[in-house]
Order: C-alpha cells, then structure tokens, then sequence
C-alpha cells in the first residue's frame, strides 16, 4: 500500500503557471465528497484555482448521481474548482476535454494504453480506471466556477476481493495495469494538477476544437455497436467518434444521430481500439 498523501510532496513538484495560480490545496484522510466541498468554499478568482484531495470519501459522486465507490488508500480522489473570465458557450464539451487532458498527464507519468469512454469514463484492458464529474456555478461578476472530480484507482492489489468490484465496464482496472513502474499517489496528484490546470487554460484560451482532434487518439468507442438509454427512450448503432460540440455520432439504421447525454452500454462485438493505443 503507498503511502499516505502529503501536501507538501503534492506541492513540490507543481511548476511554472500551474504553482503560481493555485490558492489552496487541501488534502483530507476523509470526506464525504470532494467536489461537494469545493463547491461549498468561496470561487478563486479568474484565472486561479484550488484543489482538494482525500484518502477516502464517504459519499462520492459519479455522473447522472450514480456513487464512486474506491476503497480507502487505494486510489486518488481529486477536485479542482477553476474560474473562467467568462461563461463558456461550448462548456458541455469541458468534460471531454478534462479526459483528453487527464490522460496526456498520466501519459507524462509513463502510463500507457490508455482509452476515453464517452463521456466521462477512463479505461485501461477493457477495466475502468477511474471517472470525471464536471459541475458548475456561477460566480460574482459574471464569471463561471467549474468543478471537476477525478477518480483514478491507484492500486487495488491489496484490497481483498478487488477482483469483484464490478461496475458499467464489467471490471476495474488500476493505474498499475499501465505503468512500468508506479508513481506515488501524490506525485500522481501533482500531475494531475498541473495537467488539469493547463487543460483549463488551453480550452479558456482556444476552446475544444484541438481537444476533439486528440479525442479521436483515445477514443474507446469508435467502431463498437451500444445502445445509449436516454430518459424517455434508446438509441442503438455503431459509434462514428464526437463532434465539435461535443455529441457522441451513433450510425443508426436511419443515418447518422448526434447523442448529448445517456448512458452507454454494449450491444455488440467487442475489441476496443482506444484501449490499447
């Protein structure tokens, strides 16, 4: 089992702009959520950030409400709250971009075989590696907070029974299961940080169309036949990619159908190309 997190260790490695723009970081043994308490705290400034990180979380947050469940030590629960100057029109694109940039920061760290399932899930062999939960606020003088959890399984080899956590994927995976040699969670975290940071100014900067570009690299899905549950109805067919706004594009016996939300599940052959870039 790695040791427990530290700020100063998270700290220190954090360079340049990233170092310069954070406000607080905060590490806690445990937390019912760290995104919940973030959007609690008062909004950094435009431009700036804080972050939060905990051992274990008592009642963490996926998509659509669903819980992330990780066992205590065992992987790394991390939010950042950012400020954009102004409200962002393509902002429902924000989560793809996150996922594109949380695996370019793990790619830094020597992870590889990474993929990216839309619209939020990160994927090594087939196995979930971890999730992002993107919520937003808004700000004094028209500006926006966002929010952003990251969930990544560290390393489950000593969790007993960690071969029957299940979940949407069928299996879990760690961040072991594409590393050589495995970073500490707090070099991880810094990492992840600074990454996190760069993607938030990259996409204030120049917004998601060079993040569409690298999605194509990582993306899960391409090639595979799902059916998506929407609230009122499903839509079935084979997925072509996203687009500019950010939609899943499904073939669908009728043509081509753009997807905003829902939740994907498989419904034919499998072999995922983005999981073993």
């Amino acid at each position: 089992m790695t040791s427990q997190l530290s700020v100063a260790k998270i700290r220190e490695p954090i360079c340049g702009l990233p170092r310069e723009q954070l406000d607080f970081l905060e590490v806690f043994s445990e937390i019912e959520s760290t995104n919940s308490y973030l959007l609690e705290q008062p909004a950094p400034l435009p431009g700036r950030f804080r972050v939060a990180l905990a051992d274990h979380q008592t009642a963490g947050r996926g998509r659509l409400d669903k819980q992330w469940h990780s066992p205590g030590s065992s992987g790394l629960c991390l939010s950042m709250s950012y400020t954009f100057a102004s409200p962002q029109q393509l902002l429902p694109c924000l989560t793809l971009a996150i996922g594109v940039g949380v695996v370019r920061a793990l790619e830094k760290l020597g992870a590889r075989g990474i993929g990216l399932k839309w619209p939020n899930d990160l994927v090594v062999r087939d196995g979930k590696l971890g999730g992002i939960l993107m919520e937003t606020r808004s700000s004094p003088g028209d500006t926006l907070t966002a929010v952003t959890g990251i969930g990544i399984n560290h390393d489950l080899s000593g969790i007993p029974d960690a071969a029957k956590i299940t979940t949407r994927l069928g299996q879990v995976s760690d961040l072991s299961d594409c590393m050589s040699e495995l970073p500490t969670r707090s070099v991880v975290a810094a990492g992840l940080i600074e990454g996190l940071f760069n993607t938030m100014a990259e996409f204030e900067a120049d917004g998601f169309e060079n993040f569409a570009s690298a999605w194509e690299k990582y993306d899960w899905l391409r090639g595979q036949r799902v059916t998506v549950d929407l609230p009122d109805n499903s839509i079935s067919g084979v997925c072509q990619g996203i687009d500019l706004d950010g939609a899943l594009i499904l073939q669908t016996p009728t043509g081509r159908r753009p997807v905003t939300s829902g939740t994907v599940r498989f419904t034919g052959l499998v072999g995922h190309p983005g999981s073993t870039q």
